[in-house]
């Protein structure tokens, strides 16, 4: 009876949002801002050309939920902020992540019942509300999933563009010493390296000469858009420091090299910790090894 009442109350919930997504909300101030930034983060291009490499029924169903759970984000005023910061980083369309994770928790919708089921066959089943907890768990668990990978990859790319910042600020300063301008010098040293990082800083400061912002502006951004702290910080010293082209020179400078040795201390930190993880595995090891050879023993000794 309570599985009943249990199965009954989940398919009227799935009833509830099927009908709560086909419902138009109206237009409000949050969800026109949310369109606004979804079409500036360059969104449509990404999913219209991920619409044409679509290959399959899976594929095209796939883009079809995430272009509609996109929309549906957009129209109520959704705006994961950092969900879009780490898509930005791995260049990946805010739809099909969407969709991803929809999928991710429908297949532990599906295999989840099929294993317990099967456990049940072989004598092992649980009783009550158990498989019911353990499948909602499970959908849960799974819809998150696709977002610790994601998190965890969108990490190692930052590190990525950091250091690469480092990098560019040594040639802009570079430049600066060769006597060209600050908004020259920067789109100068965008141009050397075809590292990701640098493309991105590349496109964000060629749109800045389209749409009539200063390059700085285009560069803080950048840094909000990807979630890179030190470029927004960069830009706002650039936006203090004006044209003043010694000043501006050193404290490039001295900002690449704190740049370095913040990645240098990050790395110490890393190596440290592996050490202690190794220690830790070692010592385990050892005391296995030492429970092995006394077991016995101590066996014998009780024994008798």
């Amino acid at each position: 009876m309570m599985w009943a009442f249990f199965t009954g109350a989940l398919v009227g919930l799935g009833a509830y949002l099927l009908v709560r997504m086909l419902i138009r909300p109206r237009a409000n101030v949050l969800s026109t801002i949310a369109r606004i930034d979804a079409g500036r983060g360059g969104g449509g291009v990404t999913t219209s050309a991920a619409g044409e490499r679509v290959l399959g029924g899976i594929d095209k169903a796939r883009h079809t939920l995430g272009q509609r759970l996109e929309a549906e984000a957009n129209a109520r005023g959704w705006a994961f902020g950092k969900l879009r910061r780490d898509l930005a980083v791995m260049n990946q369309p805010f739809a099909a992540m969407l969709a991803t994770k929809v999928f991710f928790a429908l297949g532990a919708m599906i295999f989840i019942p099929i294993v317990l089921f099967l456990f049940d066959a072989l004598g092992f089943g649980v009783p009550g509300a158990t498989p019911a907890i353990v499948t909602l768990g499970a959908m849960a668990f799974a819809f998150f999933l696709p977002d610790l990978a994601l998190r965890q990859e969108a990490e190692a790319r930052r590190r990525d563009f950091r250091h690469v910042v480092g990098s560019f600020l040594d040639l802009v300063a570079m430049n600066l010493a060769g006597g060209r301008g600050l908004p020259e010098a920067l789109m100068t040293a965008s141009t050397i390296g075809d590292h990701w990082a640098m493309a991105r800083i590349r496109q964000a400061l060629a749109n800045a000469r389209l749409i009539g912002i200063t390059p700085w502006d285009a560069m803080a951004r950048l840094g909000e858009d990807l979630g890179v702290e030190e470029l927004r910080d960069l830009a706002s010293a650039l936006a203090l420091a004006g044209d003043e082209g010694a000043k501006i020179r050193a404290s490039l400078l001295a900002r690449a090299a704190s740049l370095r040795r913040k990645e240098l201390a990050d790395v110490e930190g890393k190596a440290g910790e592996r050490s202690q993880s190794m220690l830790v595995a070692q010592l385990v090891m050892c005391a296995a090894f030492m429970l092995f050879l006394g077991f016995p023993a101590a066996i014998a000794i009780l024994g008798s």
